[in-house]
């Protein structure tokens, strides 16, 4: 690839203002540091946007996305946004959706210094993103949630089998990376159409990879035995609802949210985005711990290099990760792993590890 990458960034709500900024220095420390070339471009969402265009996602942000290479996303409090009718569309849903980012990749592992209960555990959960449960993803038009009558109401949950097999077959890229194991999260059991078609595409689709070990478990045995067996899982794939449940289980088994990262692909498209929500109660504080946000950025430079031609994007992300864990170990942390250091505070020294 010749040419910079081109990189947008959207700072979100909450405590987006206070850990993008972060996450957009290290990017450019690390990308120089590396010898390669990244030029970032802001772009309006959340309540910013609301109050500047009226809605909270501008149609001249998504149309700006299209001619990026991939872009940050900062927390967004979709909570306290109003209807959509109103101007108030969920961002990371959105995006999601129109950009086809089928597969939400979130690891959880152990760093070192962090205090965790389980530092065995080193596994991915890969989340189907588009569909499933999530009733705000499941339409062309409105939300898929229907109410009946005041004390009724429905969701519309859709499954198709293309979307189920490009979260599977990203679970199995990872996996023939990793220790070569994909195990399905599902509910055939009680749910045979849709989590059945889950488990007969998840299979067809790991047939093709012989080299890795394919098993399926019901979700909330997953979840019992993620608990009492960590080290038996590599790469988890599931619905999205159940994905994300998983997902934030797994965080919180290595450290918490603080420190779990998560990167939206599709085919053409990625979106690097923490798990954790925009934390209004802390907002403005500078307390927030941006790790999450950086390693997702780690997890955009690697995704880079082997889609984009951009080799010099793995060393970055290697200074990244290095300068995460380094930092930690060192005893430098924020208010949520223990410590006392401020945002800033521990922005600055992930730049100086970086640099030096």
């Amino acid at each position: 690839m010749t040419g910079p990458l081109r990189c947008a960034v959207l700072t979100g709500d909450g405590i987006g203002p206070e850990i993008v900024p972060v996450a957009e220095r290290v990017l450019l420390a690390a990308t120089a540091r590396a010898g390669g070339a990244v030029e970032t471009q802001h772009l309006p969402v959340g309540f910013a946007a609301l109050a500047e265009h009226g809605t909270t996602f501008p149609d001249d942000t998504a149309a700006a996305l299209h001619d990026t290479d991939g872009w940050i996303l900062g927390p967004v409090d979709t909570a306290a946004y109003p209807p959509p009718a109103e101007g108030g569309l969920n961002p990371s849903g959105e995006c999601r959706k129109r950009f086809r980012l089928t597969s939400n990749i979130r690891p959880a592992r152990a760093l070192p210094g962090v205090p965790c209960r389980f530092p065995e555990l080193d596994c991915v959960v890969v989340r189907e993103n588009t569909e499933g449960f999530y009733a705000d993803r499941s339409m062309v038009d409105g939300t898929g949630e229907l109410p009946l009558r005041d004390d009724l109401a429905l969701a519309v949950g859709v499954f198709s089998a293309e979307r189920i097999a490009a979260a599977t077959r990203e679970a199995v890229r990872l996996a023939r990376e990793r220790r070569g194991r994909v195990v399905l999260a599902h509910k055939a059991n009680v749910l045979p159409r849709t989590m059945g078609l889950y488990l007969e595409t998840a299979r067809a689709v790991c047939a093709e990879a012989p080299e890795v070990t394919f098993d399926d478990l019901h979700l909330d045995a997953l979840a019992a035995r993620l608990v009492l067996a960590p080290e038996e899982f590599d790469v988890i794939v599931a619905e999205n609802l159940g994905g994300d449940v998983l997902s934030d289980l797994t965080a919180g088994m290595v450290g918490g949210l603080g420190l779990a990262p998560s990167l939206n692909v599709g085919d053409d498209a990625a979106m690097a985005q923490a798990v954790h929500g925009s934390a209004p109660q802390i907002a403005g504080r500078g307390i927030a711990n941006p790790s999450a946000l950086v390693l997702s950025v780690a997890m955009l430079l690697r995704w880079w290099q082997a889609r984009k031609a951009a080799p010099w994007c793995a060393a970055a992300a290697g200074l990244v990760e290095a300068a995460v864990a380094q930092t930690l170990a060192g005893g430098l942390r924020t208010p949520d792993l223990g410590g006392t250091a401020s945002t800033v505070a521990f922005g600055h020294e992930l730049v100086r590890r970086i640099e030096t």
